[in-house]
C-alpha cells in the first residue's frame, strides 16, 4: 500500500469509530494492517482535521498534551466517561466486527 492508500485507510478506519467509542492509534494501524501507532499519529496529525480525530487516544486512555482538553471535551460530548483524565478503554473500545 501506498502513502496515499495508507493515508486514506487509515482516515476511512477513523471515520467508521462510532459515537461513544475509541480507538487506540495501534488499534487503527491493526485494523489497517500496516504501519504503527506512531504512523498513525503522523497521518492524524497532518490529515485528521476532517475525521473524529477525538476518537483516537493513546493506548494508555490519557489523551495527547497537545489537544488534551478539547479531546476530552469532545469525547463527553460523544458520551465517553472521562475519570481523571482517563478514557476507560475496557469499557469504550471500538471493536470493529460489532
Amino acid at each position: 500500500m501506498d502513502r496515499e492508500e495508507y493515508v486514506e485507510a487509515v482516515l476511512r478506519a477513523v471515520e467508521s469509530i462510532p459515537e461513544g467509542s475509541v480507538a487506540t492509534y495501534g488499534d487503527i494501524a491493526e485494523y489497517v494492517g500496516q504501519g504503527g501507532p506512531r504512523q498513525v499519529g503522523a497521518i492524524m496529525r497532518e490529515y485528521g482535521a476532517s475525521v473524529p480525530w477525538w476518537r483516537v487516544i493513546r493506548a494508555s486512555g490519557v489523551p495527547a498534551d497537545e489537544v488534551g482538553d478539547e479531546q476530552l471535551h469532545r469525547l463527553r460530548s460523544d458520551g465517553v466517561r472521562i475519570t481523571d483524565g482517563r478514557v476507560n478503554l475496557r469499557a469504550v473500545r471500538w471493536n470493529p466486527e460489532d
